[in-house]
């Protein structure tokens, strides 16, 4: 990298005393791996090795990724959770913060961390084609100065759902007219291991692993060290693309105090109910004797599986070990789950909750779309991603940039420092995560059933709350609503959309446009030129409105649909209707005829046939002039 270009990004970091971490990452395939040991396949790596190596950083730091792309297709990196301080070209979101990188460049992804006031728990991922359910997914630690809480030790619990087969074989499945329900593809198992700091924590001795993956512990080759009366902290993330989890440790009561990068007072619990993209740090005091080790417990809950396979462990296990040699204490699994209300929790920065100033409403569902495939719609919408990146029309359209048709029907601008209320009801039977990137926002009302008159399953949303709870990933149940709260103080474009991999792929998405002139006037000298070659690079347009063209108006080429089935009759089964009603009038008439002991002709009879036919056609004929004239 050159001089210049190494001073151009520094310049974003408005820090001078901050330090900077450079990693250097080429993004290879990885042949062989085995992390369950169930199945060896090639999965998405780092330098030639997989898991990719964890991330621990200073929040006095900036932190700076040279990524290299060796794969044959466009990768991109998201740091998840970070606010990237109105610089969003670097949020790695493809199709919205960048074009991609194309198979063999380089883009250096610069997170200005010392100057974003963020610290705690996050993770590291590819935002694009699928790449992170083939494993290019690791944990990012913020570390303060000054940890809210004091503790002895601390270790990342990485949790995460797993598939034999390619991202990409499955999706061409699953958005295929032959799963016209949208059932999502199952996992083939579940990992969990650990990691501390920037290592990973090795196999327990005397186990055996797959080669590719011998340096780390994985599932019941895992284990965490303990030592007698020592204050451990857990930070615990699901990097799932499907999978929700239930975590807990036999002999071991928890306490939560942080919640996607929000310290939170202490609240004890006796499991942890993670969703896809969400984190927790609980603090977990040590036994005080070595005579037994104990479980570790990560079950998938199995609510979003359209079936369970018979050779799926849903309960994946790892253990604390005190001494080597003992026993390892098993409690047993537990016969029902319950979701966890994380209003519950009480930030330890207090934040009062702002007067709103706009709302917007957001209704989504899945349907069997009029080309035989299942999508997700907001607002009878489905998401594709624009031909020109959000955040490159954004600081090209000038003036017009504040035309929210110009960035595709599943856009909403938002106002600089608008105090937004995102309403986000949920017509499916199913819970989803969502995310929203480039900022934390406030969780202010949760409906269970968001279209009750019953205020205890509906209830009104409450002004003037002290200190409501703040994170980046919240569950919206079947059913049900939520409402968020969040102040557009970040210009840019940063996407919503549910973090289970395969509803993002289905549609489950939108775009927020924030700020477009304060936007324009921030990105001036900042935005590295290789972002529109590497856009010229793959053929994509990297100017004008989302379809590439310098106008509010003429979406011209922009990808869009499917659609959701008109009602009533489409032409294809009109004919096959019609082919059916003359079947079965031919063969009935045939049959009255020969048992009245009639000897007609076959030419008699079809002469009959047609006969009855064509009357039949003229009365229906009558009958749509009815219709339409009502």
């Amino acid at each position: 990298m050159t001089l210049s270009r190494v001073i151009q990004l520094l310049s974003i970091s408005t820090c001078v005393l901050a330090g900077v971490q450079e990693l250097w990452w080429n993004i290879t395939y990885v042949q062989n791996a085995n992390p369950d040991g169930l199945y060896e396949r090639q999965v998405v790596g780092v330098n030639g090795t997989w898991p990719p190596p964890p991330i621990s950083v200073n929040n006095s730091d900036s932190l700076l990724i040279h990524l290299t792309n060796g794969l044959d297709q466009p990768t991109t990196l998201h740091n998840h959770g970070m606010f990237f301080n109105s610089t969003s070209w670097m949020d790695g979101a493809l199709g919205v913060s960048q074009c991609g990188i194309p198979p063999g460049q380089t883009f250096d992804y610069l997170v200005p961390i010392n100057s974003s006031g963020q610290w705690g728990t996050y993770w590291t991922h590819a935002h694009a084609s699928g790449q992170y359910v083939d494993g290019l997914r690791t944990p990012l630690v913020l570390h303060p100065a000054q940890e809210t809480y004091q503790y002895d030790e601390e270790f990342t619990v990485i949790l995460g759902d797993w598939y034999h087969e390619q991202h990409s074989v499955l999706l061409e499945w699953f958005l295929s007219v032959a799963n016209p329900g949208g059932a999502e593809p199952v996992p083939d198992s579940a990992l969990i291991y650990f990691a501390q700091n920037s290592t990973y924590l090795p196999p327990i001795p005397g186990t055996s692993p797959s080669p590719v993956t011998s340096a780390v512990g994985f599932n019941e080759n895992s284990t965490l060290p303990f030592v007698p009366g020592k204050t451990y902290r857990l930070r615990v993330i699901n990097t799932s693309a499907l999978s929700t989890f239930y975590f807990w440790i036999d002999g071991h009561p928890m306490r939560i105090i942080e919640a996607d990068g929000t310290d939170v007072e202490e609240y004890p619990v006796d499991a942890l109910d993670l969703a896809v993209a969400q984190r927790y740090s609980v603090l977990v005091d040590a036994r005080n004797d070595t005579s037994s080790n104990w479980m570790i417990h990560a079950n998938m809950d199995p609510s979003m599986f359209d079936k369970v396979p018979s050779t799926l462990q849903l309960n994946l296990t790892s253990s604390i070990t005190y001494a080597a040699g003992q026993s390892i204490t098993d409690l047993g699994t537990i016969s029902e789950y319950a979701d966890f209300n994380d209003t519950v929790l009480v930030p330890t920065v207090v934040v009062p909750q702002p007067p709103v100033t706009t709302t917007v409403n957001l209704q989504f569902f899945f349907d069997t779309m009029n080309d035989g495939t299942s999508h997700a719609m907001i607002n009878g919408v489905v998401y594709n991603s624009p031909l020109v990146p959000a955040i490159l029309s954004e600081l090209t359209l000038g003036p017009n940039a504040t035309v929210q048709e110009a960035y595709g029907p599943y856009s909403y601008i938002l106002e600089h420092l608008d105090v937004v209320d995102i309403v986000v009801q949920n017509m499916d039977t199913n819970h989803h995560p969502f995310h929203l990137h480039g900022h934390k926002f406030q969780i202010v009302n949760r409906a269970a059933v968001f279209d009750s008159n019953d205020t205890t399953l509906n209830p009104p949303l409450v002004e003037g709350q002290a200190n409501p709870m703040r994170r980046d990933t919240v569950v919206i149940p079947g059913g049900g609503s939520v409402t968020l709260r969040v102040v557009a103080d970040n210009p840019g474009a940063w996407i919503f959309h549910c973090h289970i991999e395969w509803h993002l792929e289905a549609g489950l998405a939108v775009q927020f446009i924030e700020a477009p002139l304060q936007a324009q006037e921030r990105s001036v000298g900042l935005v590295p030129s290789y972002m529109f070659e590497q856009c010229a690079a793959l053929g994509n347009p990297y100017s004008g409105n989302a379809a590439g063209h310098a106008s509010t108006t003429d979406l011209q080429g922009l990808p869009l649909g499917p659609y959701q089935q008109k009602m009533g009759w489409l032409p294809k089964g009109i004919l096959a209707m019609t082919g059916c009603v003359v079947s079965a009038v031919i063969g009935m008439v045939t049959v009255v005829w020969y048992s009245m002991g009639r000897g007609d002709s076959d030419e008699e009879i079809e002469e009959e046939t047609r006969r009855r036919l064509a009357a039949k056609a003229q009365k229906g004929k009558l009958f749509d002039r009815f219709k339409r004239g009502g």
